[in-house]
């Protein structure tokens, strides 16, 4: 697939994808031998996807893509470290992708031990602290609007994880401003399979 779309394209082809995913009707696009040997010598993804590393969501299933069409980049609970912006940076240049997706999810482990560990004032042991300090501050904002639960506290994360990029990484937002790229922020629901847009950074 040739680089040519727009942020509000790429969109549209994960929203489609998503779609038929929900729908039981995927057609699993790219995951042939002649794909594979097209992306020998280079690779040209239609987007980036930042998201959590839980098993229950495998970004290419979800969407229904294939091989070359999506660059992954997953940590637990999407926190954000300098690999992970490196890692993004390169998918914006020199890869010219033109939509970052964060991809949160409900019943979020990371999420949900960052809550607990507010409402509790106990914070976790080992590395998994390091993880719950990067959360907190969107666990601080979701209870300053009044929100408590795991799940509305992923959607507050969600879009304090763009908002963060953008703050961040000077690549990504002078991406967005040019309107080479767009941050988008979506949260998937388990049950349904349902990827559901929240924040948008960006013209889609």
């Amino acid at each position: 697939m040739t680089q040519t779309l727009s942020p509000a394209q790429a969109w549209q082809m994960l929203r489609d994808g998503n779609q038929r995913f929900v729908d039981g009707a995927n057609i699993h696009p790219n995951q042939d031998s002649a794909r594979r040997h097209e992306l020998v010598a280079s690779q040209n993804p239609i987007c980036v996807i930042f998201g959590c590393s839980d098993s229950r969501l495998a970004a290419e299933i979800i969407f229904d893509l294939g091989l070359g069409d999506a660059f992954v980049v997953r940590s637990a609970g999407h926190v954000i470290d300098e690999t992970i912006l490196g890692s993004l940076e390169y998918a914006v240049d020199p890869l010219n992708v033109p939509l970052i997706v964060v991809l949160g999810h409900d019943s979020c482990g990371a999420v949900t031990a960052s809550v607990q560990a507010y409402e509790t004032g106990t914070m976790p042991g080992g590395f998994v602290r390091d993880l719950v300090e990067r959360i907190m501050p969107s666990v601080l904002t979701a209870q300053r609007n009044g929100i408590t639960d795991v799940d509305n506290t992923v959607v507050e994360h969600v879009r304090q994880t763009g908002k963060r990029l953008l703050d961040t990484s000077q690549t990504i937002a002078t991406a967005v401003e040019e309107g080479r790229t767009a941050v988008l922020g979506v949260c998937y629901h388990l049950a349904e399979g349902k990827a559901e847009l929240v924040s948008g950074f960006g013209n889609v």
